[in-house]
């Protein structure tokens, strides 16, 4: 059965995750499950620097909570897990720029972004109606452009291009805020071993594997299901991303504009990349819907949740326009997909995507970290 919780205030929630640590470091059970008990192994004390490396360290597989002698019904009612994905949502309001957006993580869930995606959608629909509306519901053939007859691609490319200068700005000033928060030097990030290793980790999430036998993750019962449907959304988000930027090198240097053939590779890249999105994001779903209460802080449901939507309907969206691009539905096809385009665009600061910055850094971090030999010890 799930544990009731009300929310913390900020003060309480770092308070109770030192109380939480202090105990984990006396007991190292769990020293086996994933780096964040070897690093937690290697403080005393834990500031709120270390909280919050510590909470993005952890990649909530659950494995720890079941094997926790001191979870409830223990008094203590020690849920490691849940306290760590609630710092984690701390630290994501904490070093969000600007600033005042941070507060936008609290909104960010499932109804938002849909509501966000839909909106979008119906004023680029509106708005290319009103500038052609015969344009809009007639069909063009490859040849004649396509996407382009309906919206101008300068249009999209201007437009979409300074929303996404903009997230990758925000992006890189929340990484620049938390990275020196831990204590760590800027150019300390750069080191080789140590940023190859965390970006290793990071590409097969070592950390899922819960000691090597999968995690307790949807249920008590150990499993890869989570690391498996990870992978999928991941590397069918980068074969989008490559689609894309091979796109891009087509039009820009070679000249050669779209809509390409289907076997061309940016469609080639695209297709393959939006079959995995839709396997991956519908599996994480699925194992979130599956998934034991007591894992997860429910107040960042939504906003999980509502991200993996936004990727499988840009998936979705996508794969349809190819298959109707040269039908009189491609123009309604286009304006919802890039509705949903930028509604991921304009959440990706501020929603569940800056979680693989975060950990990304602790990951790096833990490793710079294990080169440095603690008083009394040897380096690992």
């Amino acid at each position: 059965m799930s544990t009731v919780e009300t929310p913390m205030k900020i003060d309480e929630l770092i308070e109770e995750a030192q109380k939480v640590l202090r105990i984990c470091n006396a007991c190292r059970y769990c020293e086996g499950y994933c780096a964040v008990f070897p690093a937690l192994a290697r403080r005393l004390e834990f500031n709120e620097s270390d909280v919050h490396y510590l909470g993005n360290l952890c990649h909530n597989c659950g494995s720890c909570f079941y094997a926790c002698q001191f979870a409830p019904p223990h008094e203590f009612q020690l849920n490691f897990p849940r306290l760590m994905a609630r710092v984690r949502g701390q630290t994501y309001q904490r070093y969000a720029w600007p600033g005042f957006l941070g507060a936008l993580y609290e909104k960010n869930g499932l109804a938002v972004s849909l509501i966000t995606a839909g909106s979008l959608g119906l004023v680029i629909f509106l708005m290319s109606l009103f500038l052609n509306a015969e344009q809009m519901f007639s069909a063009y053939s490859d040849s004649q452009g396509a996407f382009y007859a309906v919206i101008p691609h300068n249009v999209m490319a201007y437009s979409f291009g300074g929303v996404a200068l903009f997230v990758a700005f925000a992006l890189f000033m929340g990484f620049i805020r938390f990275w020196p928060s831990m204590g760590e030097d800027l150019a300390d990030f750069a080191s080789p071993g140590p940023l190859s290793e965390g970006i290793g980790d990071a590409l097969v999430l070592k950390n899922l594997d819960g000691g090597g036998e999968g995690c307790t993750y949807p249920t008590k019962q150990k499993s890869f299901a989570r690391k498996t449907f990870h992978h999928f959304t991941f590397y069918g988000f980068m074969l989008c991303f490559a689609s894309t930027s091979v796109a891009t090198y087509y039009h820009y240097m070679l000249n050669f504009k779209a809509p390409y053939p289907i076997l061309s590779l940016p469609v080639l890249l695209g297709v393959t990349g939006g079959i995995a999105l839709l396997i991956g994001t519908a599996g994480l779903i699925w194992v979130k819907h599956q998934r034991d209460p007591n894992l997860a802080a429910p107040e960042q449901t939504g906003m999980d949740v509502g991200f993996l939507a936004l990727l499988f309907l840009i998936s979705l969206t996508g794969l349809l326009l190819l298959c109707y691009r040269e039908t009189a539905m491609m123009g309604s096809l286009l304006a919802f997909h890039l509705g949903v385009v930028l509604a991921l665009f304009l959440t990706m600061p501020y929603g569940k995507f800056v979680h693989g910055l975060y950990r990304g850094a602790a990951l790096v971090r833990f490793h710079l970290e294990r080169r440095r030999p603690v008083p009394g010890v040897a380096p690992e």
